[in-house]
């Protein structure tokens, strides 16, 4: 009989069998000691004071993974089991990542020891109020000879988890399947249901009232009638990084009314678009929603979104998904413009241009890590790729493409590198400029004869970013001014990064008084009202 792919249910105990066969995890509830569970530095088996002995994992330093591990053969007549066991878990905190917590990893794995497909693995965060049962069912893949079970506290910051009374029972798969099924129907009409009320809180103005459509014009960006247009504006993450965002509408509303934005970048993932992200149970309806209410609520004050992909390195095929919906849903809308990738780096012109395979290693030594994500090789399609698949859903938006080196370097783009628009309303390069950035005249400027310019991101912080050395530190009070002067001079599309008071450099101190720091904000808000600025020194 073929098995059926790995699913895990939470079962309430009177779905439970009446009668259920042997469990095959010997020592399960730890009287033997710790016979048949090697246990690792962190890990014990602890009594209480009624006598009872149990399994305690517990935190001793940050980023590690404590874990005990356990592999049972799978005899080929058992195609689904019954996993049970009790939990007690006291301040779990988690780290870096979402998924840094307690948790008991369930693995399958094949004759050769690759991982099969597997049960999704019970997590614990936070405090339980004593113990807590818990049971999980799941049918066998095809082609698995053994099961791994590993309890972990998985790099979390602090706490303590404790287990009892594990027990891995074989188990009929027929209804374990039908519960299944049932459980995907019903998660589907809710997900259909979500969707279905999903709807807008702010509504596009009409289309008389709607900000003109824009062009790009020789090294300017133009309306339809001629009138050129200065984009200056404010950067407002978060979507990047939760799919409800954080005090998103009202942080642009503040940005277009008190400060006198009238751009807003919104950096966004294309894992929220698509419902992919955690804790998203709507296939990212409500975050698609919440990113059209922006562009509604920019276009209501005749100011535009540019819609930014904020992933780094280099685009992937996922990638080419997202244009195609997102630019479908977007198309042609007078208030956007799109961003096709946040910040490409390490990798060549020709990769960047037309696709190719991007390697795990850096491609210059000099230039400074922005953030500590480790490099991988992959395959990437290009930006051209991206580029071509918004206009071939008939979306003629301007597009906004950023160079190497972190969205720094388009020192490429004059030398045979630069993208072909093929048929829509224009290109516009875009830098990011930070103070430790240098050669602005080879890596940026030489450009703006040619192209119009959009520097998507700039700031400074008072003390040196971490992964800076501290000679690459520039005071941002002498920085800011002579940036925003060269921007004025220029007029420079621009948006200052961040509209925020944990996406540094940062334009807030908080979210709650919208109050600028004094290092940066405040030279923005100044630019933004008007305030002119003397570019005193190129660097």
């Amino acid at each position: 009989m073929k098995r059926l792919l790995p699913f895990l249910f939470l079962l309430c105990p009177f779905l439970l069998h009446a009668e259920p066969a042997a469990s095959v995890l010997t020592n399960g509830d730890f009287e033997s000691g710790s016979e048949g569970w090697p246990l690792n530095e962190g890990a014990s088996i602890q009594s209480e004071d009624s006598g009872n002995h149990f399994l305690r994992l517990e935190f001793s330093e940050p980023s590690r993974l404590l874990s005990v591990y356990r592999s049972f053969p799978i005899d080929s007549s058992h195609q689904a089991f019954v996993f049970s066991f009790r939990a007690r878990y006291d301040n779990i905190v988690h780290g870096k990542e979402q998924w840094h917590d307690g948790r008991i990893i369930l693995d399958f794995k094949d004759a050769g020891g690759k991982r099969l497909a597997s049960p999704s693995p019970p997590y614990f965060k936070k405090t339980s109020k004593g113990w807590i049962e818990k049971t999980l069912e799941f049918t066998v893949p095809a082609g698995a000879v053994r099961l791994e079970i590993m309890p972990a506290l998985f790099n979390v910051k602090a706490g303590t988890f404790d287990l009892d009374d594990l027990t891995l029972t074989p188990a009929d798969p027929a209804p374990i399947i039908a519960r299944r099924e049932a459980h995907i129907a019903e998660r589907a009409a809710d997900t259909a249901r979500r969707a279905a009320a999903v709807k807008p809180t702010i509504p596009a103005p009409p289309a008389d009232k709607m900000p003109p459509a824009l062009r790009v014009v020789g090294n300017q960006i133009q309306t339809d009638t001629g009138t050129t247009v200065w984009l200056q504006g404010l950067a407002i993450p978060s979507l990047e990084w939760v799919s409800n965002g954080e005090n998103i509408l009202k942080s642009t509303e503040i940005a277009l009314t008190e400060w006198k934005a009238n751009c807003i970048r919104l950096p966004v993932r294309d894992n929220f678009w698509t419902g992919k992200g955690p804790y998203q149970k709507d296939g990212g309806a409500g975050y698609r929603q919440l990113i059209e209410d922006v562009a509604n609520l920019c276009a209501t004050h005749g100011a535009y979104l540019v819609l930014d992909l904020h992933r780094f390195r280099a685009p992937e095929e996922a990638h080419v998904a997202f244009w195609k919906d997102a630019a479908t849903r977007f198309k042609n809308h007078p208030a956007v413009l799109f961003e096709l990738f946040n910040e490409p780096h390490d990798l060549s012109w020709d990769v960047w241009k037309k696709g190719g395979f991007v390697t795990d290693e850096k491609s210059n030594a000099t230039i400074v890590a922005e953030n500590g994500e480790k490099l991988r090789g992959f395959q990437s399609v290009g930006m051209q790729r991206l580029l071509d698949t918004i206009r071939e859903t008939g979306a003629q938006n301007i597009v906004i493409v950023g160079g190497l080196d972190w969205g720094y370097d388009l020192s490429g783009i004059l030398n045979g590198h630069a993208l072909d628009d093929r048929g829509g309303r224009g290109i516009v390069y875009s830098t990011h400029v930070y103070p430790w950035k240098s050669a602005w005249q080879g890596k940026f400027l030489a450009l703006a004869d040619k192209y119009p310019l959009f520097i998507g991101e700039l700031g400074g912080e008072e003390k040196p970013m971490a992964f800076l050395r501290p000679d690459q530190h520039e005071d941002p009070y002498t920085w800011s001014p002579d940036m925003l002067g060269l921007i004025q001079k220029y007029k420079f599309h621009w948006t200052g990064w961040s509209f925020h008071h944990k996406a540094s450099p940062r334009i807030l101190l908080s979210l709650e008084t919208y109050e600028p720091t004094p290092y940066w904000g405040q030279f923005v808000k100044d630019a933004l009202a008007g305030k002119q600025f003397e570019l005193k020194k190129l660097r």
